[in-house]
């Protein structure tokens, strides 16, 4: 802003009866000034417009800091009244101005605020006083604008001439005000102050406190600039900062050492650790501040200080109501919560019982990882998680060596600090997917971690100190067990979370599924209304899981789809049912494939295990005129093609038995082909269905359609056990099977498998190929 000189405003301009007002956020302008101002607000534009029709006279008034208020209520009382002296319009609709400010005027009435804040104003007059103080104070103010153009970099020497020529007292408070950086209520409050003596002192004042701030900056680049020749700039930024110091009375470097003593002598640290910190503590007292050591040993010894050596949750060990949270918090999953009250009950009998290292398996969307949350929940510990998928770094575990720059503790230590205790529950989600590199192996680095004989002892890199984990209940998830190395398997207790069964599913979206999607979307359980029927529909016909992610995908999109109705006003809603799921999920997305699949010879349906739980697979045989020919397709990994190889071996060393040819192959080429051609296969589990389905083929029997099968085979035509019954169960019954062929050595695991899944499936236990084919061939 600049200042135009003294003019009195009744001299120069009438008052219109309303004038637009233009809001100003952190800006306030006083009268007798050329203001520069960029206007791009659609508002405030308008505004500018109205004023440039009319008489070109805008009131310019400051705004309170107060968000939440309406626009009229956030305007301050007194403004300044401003002419257009110059507009020009930019490309992109701005306004770039220049106004005159004429005179104080007070806002007595908003008359209209759309399109454009207008508002009637009155002049407010100086009320000047002739007395001594006021003589005094003016000459003060002006030796100290003086002082300030002197010392500040922002001020030029023209301010001050402009000061000697001011006129009058009231003014020259106006431009003091305007030149020295003040906050927008100082500024406001000079704007508002009319009694000329009062506007004196109130400047005076502010004035000083910025003579004041200038001299100390002035003191301490005149301390800082006389090392500039004994050291290097780094050393002269830290003699400013001592400076500033001593005039503000803040800590010295002596003062930080005897702190950082102090922290560490309260923090419980054991015998070994304590000798470390004090031969550390000993150093830092030696050490330049200026060094770069000096920061390295003082991060290192605030690291000892932070860590929760001695402090541990308070828990209040409770079985029963630890029962109850898990309960509260999953449904089913007895396995794993009658483990984790297990654990509580004997750390009741036994106290300093060491942790248990457990590992969740299972397929994705089954609670594993909030499983960690509510065994924090149920035993009173703190609860970190910690994404292990894609790390490749050891020095992620076990930290960087401090020789290294911007060197840290590992995830494990880390995560202890931001516990603040010493017996959190820490989750170590995706170990499954731990990489390796030229920079070492995490996983091996999880060795000395998850192994409660050596897990007291734990050393990190950068503390290079015992640290004791072995409170700490580790808990670690995973999809398969194939990519965990051997030996950090062996360290963990394994618990197997298979999938849901629909009835189970159905419980869980009941309670929790739909409580949280309503929750989320703004509902009440009113306007929510889903039946049984519904749920199961959106189970059956629209999800094909072993966990509930999608599920609660598709629960979300009902909601949003009920929330747009409410949002239209309709309060009318329809409960959701079977009949209706069309009109909020659209087509049907899941289809049972195994009954239009399985209707000519050769093909078979099999059961498989994938990460994602277990899944039903197509097992296709084709003949074709030729001589010896066995082609496989389908992205079949090395040991299925070798269970394709002894199917094929089998059935025409038994070709007289089956009722077959026994020169088939050598005037026919085979085909196995197993479709989902993009996704790789593996696993010797399919050897019987490739045996169904070439004995299918070749004698032109078709196979049970509700059927599905799995068991490895040897050339001698057993079968031998496999390996996830609960999930290919889970898979036959989602499919819409209703019989299973399974090997019977895996009776046991058929056993344990919840009664209403076994109640809508018949196990049919096979030996030998023999059974197999009596159960699954018509004809």
């Amino acid at each position: 802003m600049v200042h135009i000189g003294d003019r009195r405003a009744d001299q120069d301009f009438e008052l219109p009866a309303s004038v637009p007002v233009l809001p100003l956020e952190n800006m306030v302008v006083f009268p007798q000034m050329m203001v520069p101002l960029s206007v791009e607000n659609e508002e405030d534009v308008r505004a500018i417009e109205r004023a440039a029709t009319g008489d070109r006279m805008l009131a310019l008034v400051a705004m309170k800091d107060d968000e939440d208020a309406p626009l009229s209520r956030r305007l301050y009382d007194v403004g300044t009244l401003a002419g257009i002296h110059k507009m020009i319009q930019m490309p992109d609709d701005a306004r770039n101005l220049v106004l005159r400010s004429q005179a104080r005027v007070r806002v007595t009435e908003i008359v209209e605020t759309e399109p454009v804040l207008m508002a009637r104003v009155e002049l407010v007059e100086d009320q000047p006083k002739d007395t001594a103080e006021a003589d005094a104070l003016f000459t003060n103010l002006l030796r100290t604008f003086e002082k300030l153009v002197e010392l500040s970099p922002y001020l030029p020497e023209e301010a001050y001439v402009q000061a000697l020529n001011v006129g009058s007292p009231g003014t020259l408070c106006d431009l003091v005000a305007s030149a020295i950086p003040l906050s927008i209520e100082d500024q406001q409050r000079v704007l508002g102050s009319l009694d000329v003596e009062e506007r004196l002192k109130i400047v005076n004042g502010l004035a000083h406190q910025a003579l004041s701030a200038l001299e100390l900056a002035d003191k301490v680049g005149t301390d800082a600039r006389a090392e500039i020749e004994k050291s290097q700039r780094e050393y002269m930024l830290r003699e400013q900062l001592k400076a500033i110091q001593k005039e503000l009375g803040e800590e010295t470097e002596g003062e930080e050492v005897d702190d950082l003593r102090e922290r560490l002598a309260t923090a419980g640290l054991p015998d070994g650790a304590w000798k470390a910190a004090s031969r550390e503590l000993l150093r830092l007292e030696r050490i330049n501040p200026a060094a770069a050591e000096y920061s390295v040993v003082r991060t290192y010894l605030e690291w000892l200080a932070e860590l929760p050596w001695s402090k541990s949750s308070d828990e209040t060990i409770d079985v029963e109501n630890a029962q109850k949270v898990l309960d509260e918090d999953h449904y089913d999953l007895e396995e794993v919560k009658d483990r984790i009250v297990e654990y509580l009950a004997v750390r009741k009998i036994k106290s300093d019982m060491k942790g248990p290292i457990l590992c969740f398996v299972g397929p994705p969307g089954v609670g594993k990882t909030s499983l960690g949350k509510s065994i924090a929940r149920a035993t009173g510990r703190e609860f970190i998680r910690m994404s292990l998928g894609g790390i490749r770094d050891e020095a992620e575990v076990r930290g960087h060596r401090r020789t290294y720059v911007g060197a840290l503790p590992g995830r494990i230590i880390r995560a202890v600090r931001d516990a603040g205790t010493n017996n959190p529950v820490i989750m170590l989600d995706e170990v499954d997917k731990i990489g390796a590199d030229f920079r070492g192996d995490p996983s091996s680095a999880l060795l000395e971690v998850l192994d409660p004989q050596q897990n007291n002892t734990f050393s990190d890199h950068y503390l290079e100190v015992p640290f004791d984990l072995s409170k700490v209940m580790f808990i670690c998830t995973a999809n398969v067990l194939q990519t965990i190395p051997a030996p950090l398997l062996d360290r963990m207790e394994l618990i197997q979370l298979a999938g849901y069964t629909e009835e189970e599913k159905l419980h869980i979206a009941k309670r929790f599924l739909l409580p949280r999607q309503r929750h989320e979307h703004g509902l009440t359980a009113k306007q929510v209304k889903i039946t049984d029927a519904g749920l199961r529909g959106v189970i059956g016909r629209y999800t094909r899981e072993a966990g509930v992610r999608n599920l609660e995908r598709q629960i979300g999109t009902i909601c949003r789809k009920i929330a747009r109705k409410v949002a239209a006003g309709e309060t009318d809603l329809p409960t959701v049912g079977a009949s209706v799921l069309q009109d909020y999920l659209g087509r049907q997305k899941v289809f049972p494939e195994a009954r239009d699949r399985v209707t000519t010879p050769g093909v078979v349906t099999g059961l498989a295990w994938t990460q994602a739980g277990g899944e039903i697979l197509f097992v296709e045989a084709s003949r074709m005129p030729g001589g010896k020919g066995f082609k496989l397709t389908g992205q079949l990994g090395e040991v299925m093609q070798e269970s394709a190889d002894a199917a094929l071996s089998y059935v025409r060393a038994n070709a007289a038995a089956l009722g077959i040819e026994e020169d088939f192959f050598e005037k026919s080429d085979i085909h196995i082909h197993v479709p989902t051609g993009a996704v790789p296969k593996d696993g010797p589990s399919a050897g019987v269905t490739m045996v169904t389905a070439l004995v299918s083929l070749l004698t032109g029997k078709t196979v049970d359609c509700d059927l599905g099968m799995t068991g490895e085979i040897t050339l001698r035509g057993k079968v031998l056990p496999i390996g996830g019954v609960k999930e290919k169960s889970l898979a036959a019954r989602r499919a819409g099977l209703d019989t299973i062929v399974v090997p019977a050595q895996n009776k046991g695991d058929v056993d344990e498998l919840a009664d209403d899944l076994k109640g809508d499936l018949t196990f049919v236990f096979a030996q030998t190929i023999d059974d197999v084919l009596k159960a699954a061939l018509r004809g």
